[in-house]
């Protein structure tokens, strides 16, 4: 009964602040506080009231348009909200009731943060990187990954792998991008990194060759990598070392 409390009470959290997340991916970029003003319909200007500001459960009961001016509503706003919810949740069952825990639900943070930034302004801002990297300092070195210094050489491979490909691609690679993985070195530690760098590269492929075949994406067009980068670095952190053991074990055999 107690852990079904705590479930219940932790996708709660998860479902406010995918809510928040949502503000502030949209608002940093643009250069506008996260406090004021109030949220409001983009169109019509129609400040949101406490039942039109329900994570998910709104969204749904007002058929995914604004209630004033009937305009369709992103369904990316609540995406955020539920998968924040989602990952907020099952991250207990997949790094245990640890201090890990917190690293993982501050991960989620900047990355569900990154994700709203990223597909609506291809921005990654360096506020927020700012924001959460000495976080990130400060969590690892109380919970530290083994060897300790793994962290720091994590951070370097991650920006120092992006920025090589950038000079390479000749602006292939954005800046952000460049920063962002000099941060998740900083969780993931340099194997998880890589892996990570791996996996978000076949996903940006596959989204980009459906974007393509559904006339979505146009061939030498730019195209967020940020999304992709944030599905990668959640596969790594989660279950990268399983990954890695079980690649070890297939070339052994």
């Amino acid at each position: 009964m107690e852990y079904i409390i705590a479930v219940f009470f932790i996708s709660i959290i998860g479902f406010i602040l995918g809510s928040f997340y949502n503000v502030v991916g949209l608002r940093i970029p643009a250069g506008q506080s996260i406090v004021h003003p109030r949220s409001a319909c983009p169109t019509c200007k129609h400040h949101l009231t406490a039942i039109e500001l329900i994570p998910v459960f709104s969204y749904i009961f007002q058929g995914g348009k604004c209630r004033k001016c009937k305009t369709r509503i992103s369904p990316i706003y609540a995406s955020v909200e539920l998968v924040t919810a989602i990952l907020f949740t099952i991250s207990p069952l997949l790094v245990g009731w640890s201090k890990e825990l917190i690293v993982a639900w501050t991960l989620i943070s900047l990355l569900m943060i990154v994700f709203v930034s990223d597909i609506t302004y291809m921005i990654i801002p360096d506020k927020v990187l700012l924001f959460f990297a000495p976080i990130f300092i400060i969590e690892r070195i109380f919970i530290p990954l083994d060897p300790w210094w793994d962290m720091l050489l994590g951070s370097v491979v991650g920006f120092l792998l992006l920025y090589f490909i950038a000079v390479v691609s000749k602006g292939g690679m954005g800046g952000g991008d460049i920063k962002l993985y000099a941060v998740i070195g900083l969780v993931l530690g340099w194997k998880l990194t890589l892996l990570s760098f791996f996996f978000s590269t076949i996903i940006g492929t596959m989204i980009g060759l459906v974007g393509m075949a559904l006339g979505r994406v146009k061939k030498g067009k730019p195209m967020p990598f940020g999304p992709s980068i944030v599905i990668g670095t959640l596969i790594a952190y989660f279950f990268g070392n399983d990954f890695i053991a079980w690649y070890i074990d297939f070339i052994v055999l």
